[in-house]
């Protein structure tokens, strides 16, 4: 079957891909585009790692305001080129993150990011939890690792349970889009605003809030 243009442009837009890879997926398939975005897919789930290396320099800052402008989140997540950040794809993909960021009140990005002051002050108190609880010695320095895991979990961005699917995390939900659209994604920061925060009032669980309404 010959692979027209406008099959290889139809493809690119769907999947972001470049137009060598799109021509020669569809030339494998035999002109299926369904097929196609399968074979691209694929190779993608190859490629995601060495990806991880290139340079991302382009993309968007996205904002989520939540209803009556209580809380809201900006974050800027980076891909490679322009083409891309511009995509609808792309676009709900840095909308949802910010959206995760107003629920889940992530401090960090990632582990990296957390001072050491504050991962020994958080260890030393899990280990003294352990001991008390009457855990033998030998064991509690794994107990500790272990605890540590769900203290990330709460306060990283790129370790939380993904807010629209908890069995996955932020950092999978960036591998996924990396393979969706064959360039590399990076979240480079964020920030989240809440009514009133560090004012003396009343406070109420915005957070639970944001969370409740993402399922509108």
């Amino acid at each position: 079957m010959k692979i027209t243009a406008q099959m290889v442009k139809e493809l690119r837009e769907k999947t972001g891909s470049g137009m060598m890879d799109c021509k020669k997926a569809l030339a494998e398939a035999d002109g299926d585009m369904e097929q196609a975005i399968v074979i691209l897919r694929e190779k993608g789930m190859a490629k995601t790692a060495k990806k991880a290396d290139r340079i991302a320099a382009e993309g968007v800052v996205a904002s989520y305001i939540h209803m009556g402008g209580r809380i809201g989140a900006m974050v800027e997540i980076n891909c490679e080129t322009d083409f891309v950040a511009q995509t609808d794809k792309f676009q709900r993909f840095a909308k949802d993150v910010a959206m995760h960021i107003a629920a889940a009140n992530p401090k960090y990005l990632n582990e990296d990011e957390v001072p050491e002051a504050e991962v020994a002050k958080e260890r030393e108190i899990l280990k003294v939890q352990a001991l008390n609880e009457g855990k033998p010695e030998k064991i509690v320095e794994k107990m500790v690792d272990g605890r540590m895991k769900k203290f990330y979990k709460e306060i990283c961005l790129l370790d939380q349970p993904y807010i629209k699917d908890p069995d996955m995390t932020i950092g999978d939900l960036v591998k996924e889009m990396i393979m969706d659209i064959g360039e590399n994604v990076k979240i480079r920061r964020f920030a989240r605003f809440e009514m009133g925060e560090g004012l003396e009032k009343k406070q109420e669980n915005f957070a639970e809030e944001v969370a409740k309404q993402m399922g509108e």
